[in-house]
This record gives C-alpha cells, sequence and structure tokens, in this order.
C-alpha cells in the first residue's frame, strides 16, 4: 500500500456505523465506499446532514394500482417512518402517472393501464391506511410533525414533459440496458410481447429522482434496476446521486411465496385484530424471524427460545403496532377461546369482528352466505372451503355447501368460522 494512500484512510474520520432502527433488515445498500466520502457511503452523508443541520430527503415512490396495503408493502413504509424519526424528511411519491402505466417488475405480460380516477381513488385509500389524520403514535408514518413528510403526485412534474424532454430521457438509457433487467429479458427471451411505453416506467420513475432531489430512496431488493436508474438520472441532470437502500420481499402466509394479494396469503393492514392475530399466529416457522425482524422492533435475543412462543410474541406485537397493545391482547385472548385453546369460557364471551346479515335474499345456501359476506372471494371457494371441512358455524362444522337457511334469526349471534384464522359473528 502506497505513504499517500495510507496517509489518507489515517486522516480519514471514523464513522458509526448505520443505527439499529436504519438498518435493522436491510438487503442490499448502494453504493457502499470505505471512506468518509458523502457520496459513496450513507453514514457519512447522514455525519454531513447532521454537521449542516440539513436533514436527508428519504424517497419512496409507491403506484396506487389497488386499494389495500398488506404488510409486505409496510416494509417500506416502516422504514421510511425510521427515517423520520430519526429527524429527516420523507419524501412519499403517489405514483400518480405512473400508474397509468404501470411498474413493469415482476409481471410476465403487460399491466393493463388505470384511469386517471381509479388511480386518485386508490391514492386515498393508501393515505388513509398510512395513518393521514390520525396522530403520529397510531400512524404508520408520521403525517404531523413539521418538516417529516412530504406527498407528492409524480403528475406534478411529468405531466408536463414534451416531446423534446421524453426524448432526452430516452437517451440516458439504451436498449441493452432495458434488457439487462430481468423481468424484460425472460419476456424477451420467451417471445412475450413487450410494449415500448414499459420501457418509459423506470425511467419516469428514475426522473422522480431529480424532482424531489432525493438523496436516499427506499426500494424493494426487486426495485434495484429502478432505483439505479435514479441515480443515472441524477447525474444527467447534474445532480448529486441518491443511495439505494433496499429491504426483502416479504414470505406470505404460505412461508413460501411473496405476499400476495392475487396469491390469498396477506395480512391487510385493516383487518381487524383478531384476523390479523390469528393469522399471525399460525405462519410457518421458517418465516417467523422474518416477520419479527422486518415488522416489529423487539430485541429477538430477549423472547423465548421457544418456537411457539417466539411465533405468539410476533403475532401479538405486529398486532398491537396496527391495533394498539389493549386490542392486541384481547385478540389474543379471543383467539384461544375461539379455538379451543383457552381453559374456560366459550366464543359468546370472545370479541369477533360483526357481518351483517342485512340485506342478505333468504332462504340461502351455505356456500354462497360464504361469498355474501366476503368471507371467501368466490362461491366455488365456498363450496370448496365447506367440502374440505374448514368451515364451523358456533363450533359445528359445515358439511353440505348446499345446506339452506330460512331467515337471519337462524344464524344471529352464532360465530361463523373458516379454518384457524377467520371469525365473524353474524348479525342481523
Amino acid at each position: 500500500m502506497g505513504e499517500a494512500l495510507q496517509a489518507k484512510q489515517a486522516d480519514a474520520p471514523t464513522l458509526p456505523a448505520l443505527p439499529e432502527a436504519l438498518a435493522r433488515g436491510m438487503a442490499d445498500l448502494f453504493p457502499t465506499g470505505r471512506d468518509a466520502d458523502p457520496d459513496q457511503r450513507l453514514e457519512a452523508r447522514l455525519a454531513e446532514s447532521a454537521r449542516q443541520g440539513h436533514p436527508l430527503r428519504v424517497k419512496l415512490g409507491i403506484d396506487p394500482t389497488g386499494s389495500d396495503i398488506h404488510l409486505g408493502h409496510s416494509l417500506l413504509f416502516r422504514k421510511l417512518r425510521a427515517f423520520q424519526n430519526a429527524g429527516h424528511t420523507a419524501v412519499l411519491i403517489i405514483g400518480d402517472f405512473t400508474a397509468r402505466i404501470g411498474d413493469p417488475t415482476g409481471k410476465s405480460t403487460t399491466r393493463v393501464q388505470l384511469d386517471a380516477a381509479a388511480v386518485e381513488a386508490n391514492a386515498a385509500t393508501y393515505l388513509a391506511q398510512l395513518g393521514q389524520g390520525q396522530p403520529p403514535e397510531r400512524a404508520l408514518l408520521d403525517f404531523e410533525t413539521p418538516g417529516r413528510l412530504e406527498v407528492r403526485r409524480n403528475s406534478e412534474w411529468l405531466t408536463g414533459l414534451d416531446l423534446p424532454q421524453v426524448i432526452e430521457l430516452l437517451g440516458i438509457s439504451t436498449v441493452g440496458q432495458m434488457l439487462a433487467k430481468e423481468d424484460f429479458a425472460n419476456r424477451y427471451g420467451s417471445g412475450t410481447p413487450i410494449s415500448l411505453h414499459e420501457f418509459l416506467y423506470p425511467l419516469l420513475q428514475g426522473y422522480d429522482s431529480v424532482a424531489v432531489k432525493a438523496d436516499l430512496e427506499l426500494g424493494g431488493t426487486d426495485q434495484k434496476f429502478n432505483v439505479a436508474m435514479g441515480r443515472d438520472m441524477q447525474r444527467h441532470f447534474g445532480q448529486r446521486p441518491q443511495f439505494g437502500l433496499l429491504l426483502p420481499i416479504l414470505p406470505g402466509l404460505d412461508g413460501v411465496q411473496k405476499m400476495s394479494k392475487s396469491l390469498g396469503n396477506t395480512v391487510g393492514l385493516i383487518e381487524d385484530p383478531l384476523s390479523m392475530y390469528s393469522k399471525l399466529e399460525k405462519v410457518p416457522d421458517v418465516v417467523v424471524e422474518h416477520y419479527l425482524t422486518l415488522l416489529t422492533d423487539l430485541d429477538k435475543a430477549s423472547l423465548p427460545s421457544e418456537p411457539r412462543e417466539r411465533q405468539k410474541a410476533m403475532a401479538l406485537e405486529v398486532t398491537a403496532t396496527r391495533h394498539g397493545r389493549e386490542a392486541a391482547v384481547q385478540a389474543k385472548a379471543d383467539a384461544a377461546l375461539l379455538v379451543g385453546g383457552g381453559s374456560n369460557g366459550t366464543s359468546d364471551e370472545a370479541e369477533v369482528p360483526e357481518a351483517s346479515l342485512a340485506g342478505l335474499a333468504f332462504p340461502l345456501k351455505a356456500f354462497y352466505l360464504l361469498r355474501a359476506l366476503q368471507v371467501c372471494a368466490s362461491s366455488s371457494e365456498g363450496r370448496r372451503q365447506i367440502q374440505g371441512g374448514g368451515v364451523k358455524l358456533d363450533g359445528e362444522k359445515l358439511s353440505d355447501p348446499n345446506q339452506e337457511f330460512n331467515s337471519p334469526e337462524e344464524l344471529a349471534g352464532k360465530v361463523l368460522q373458516l379454518g384457524r384464522k377467520t371469525f365473524r359473528r353474524l348479525v342481523a
């Protein structure tokens, strides 16, 4: 090693490691320089921010292509909140323009394009689920503390781009770079069509970083290409390139595939405490440690080593972060009663979410009841669940999908149970 380099390293300040709240669960961080260059090492950028009294601008973009947020989505919002709590500015970008294109990441075909009204309606539900209008201690994001959150819509800057500007963006990347993106490469190799407008998506998402002057962008590991594109865009427009901090993809309730509503293995943020706790209490052992790391702030070393107790601790804590400690403890007790785990008591004592029978046309069959109450997604699924022995009414197994109920009074007050995770008290 040369003397000049040795002297440079000797003079370089010692930087602390990333705080636990910021580093917890992190799957990737780039770039990762070894010296104190604030353009190559996030710790140095944080130290610079503290010295200058200028909070970092931490970007997270979401495309409101659906109406519900589940725990898999919440990882990034939890990390964004950690940066808020550390004094930095969260820049939440609602991709109301890019959602009309659709992120091709993870898709084997061209996504259906949404209209502006549908995107805006979804955006409103997203913000409500993230805690808009709620006190910071109950919300996933802090909407109230001054300087901690900017909510922007990328239509602000993307709608006004003219053709020369779009051509400039297209000139920043190459077809080869786009086809290096795994999803595009797979589709190209299999002969599945790729529409030209899909190449615009990572370019426009990258331009969002320019528009908001991001210092750091959060994303899942499947978003590395798009986050890196933001760095390229910032360099092109003479800005300081952002860092990329990536989190893993959360496994779903099956413990195998990623959490996805289309796979039916999710826990929604707006689910009632009992449903949330009951689902989490039953996840496979293989994902419990992931959930503890990514969905809680618990010190894992302080938890019981027995797997079942760790699972219960995880389910209780995740439910508490969404609904409060009291509601989570009640959900745990209710779950024990409903599945027969309580030493005393009956399901009548449990606090169970209600499902109204009002508006249903009687007589009706058991399989249709499950569909009408939205316990099952379809009548055919209702049939399968009953035939598979997964449905109980007040503890008694339903065996005939065609069993008829003649009036609301026949069902009122009873608890409908699907598997060991879904419970509804029926009310007339």
